[in-house]
């Protein structure tokens, strides 16, 4: 999403999250989500080199994100979304708007994730 459509849309709530494709993830039996990133560019490859860093990285999500990642089908808008984050977690969500809104942005800035409007 671009910062043009960021200003003019009417309400972030009526967007549709869905994953990035061309990201590997994982899911392990109890429903854990992992996020498999390729480590590119030269520090990294230095890194790699030099202190034995990963070529792929394992991006564990959190116990909400867990919940949120199979949600995010480009069906459900970000308020559906927030409903069953509200059913399912009550009163630990909140402030339910707010941190929902920030995580699926953080997602969308790592290109984890895309928002479709």
């Amino acid at each position: 999403m671009n910062k043009k459509s960021e200003t003019v849309s009417a309400n972030f709530l009526d967007f549709k999250p869905v994953p990035n494709s061309t990201k590997q993830v994982n899911v392990t039996e109890k429903g854990e989500v992992i996020i498999l990133q390729e480590n590119k560019g030269l520090f990294n490859f230095m890194a790699q080199k030099l202190l034995k860093k990963p070529k792929i990285s394992q991006i564990h999500l959190d116990t909400m994100g867990n919940y949120i990642w199979p949600l995010m089908d480009g069906k459900m808008t970000v308020g559906d979304i927030a409903g069953k984050v509200k059913e399912h977690f009550g009163d630990d969500a909140e402030p339910l708007y707010e941190r929902l809104i920030k995580y699926l942005k953080t997602l969308e800035s790592y290109g984890f994730m895309e928002i479709q409007e």
